[in-house]
């Protein structure tokens, strides 16, 4: 019984550290969108808030993605999981600020999503998807 507790142990230690090894801080503004855009398409919205900017309009925004996503069907969810993002075009606003255009290979519709340099780090801010307001 003792064996099995420790093994049991041991495995969610182990899982926990594999979540948090899907993060990974990015070197710049393209791998900040890019990370966000993968774990959204894949379904990973924990992994994906850690991309982002934690504000309420934020977490709103992700909240009611994750809620959609949760409602496809699962061959949806398999074509978003295996698409792949296309980087249509990568627009410097300012030293700290980008704006990514991309697509996914599943669904092609060109979207945009505005990453900002924060202390250091680079997040996405995705309300700016639903607003465009720089």
């Amino acid at each position: 019984m003792k064996q099995l507790l420790m093994a049991l142990i041991l495995l969610g230690l182990y899982a926990c550290n594999q979540n948090n090894n899907d993060y990974q801080k990015p070197e710049n503004a393209l791998d900040a969108g890019r990370s966000f855009i993968e774990h959204s398409l894949k379904g990973q919205f924990t992994t994906a808030r850690r991309y982002m900017i934690q504000d309420s309009d934020n977490m709103y925004w992700l909240e009611k993605v994750s809620k959609d996503y949760n409602k496809l069907t699962e061959q949806d969810k398999t074509g978003f999981k295996n698409a792949s993002i296309k980087i249509n075009e990568v627009a410097d606003v300012t030293d700290s600020v980008t704006i990514i255009n991309y697509s996914n290979s599943y669904r092609n519709v060109a979207q945009k999503v505005k990453v900002v340099r924060q202390n250091d780090s680079w997040l996405v801010d995705f309300k700016y998807t639903f607003s465009g307001n720089l």
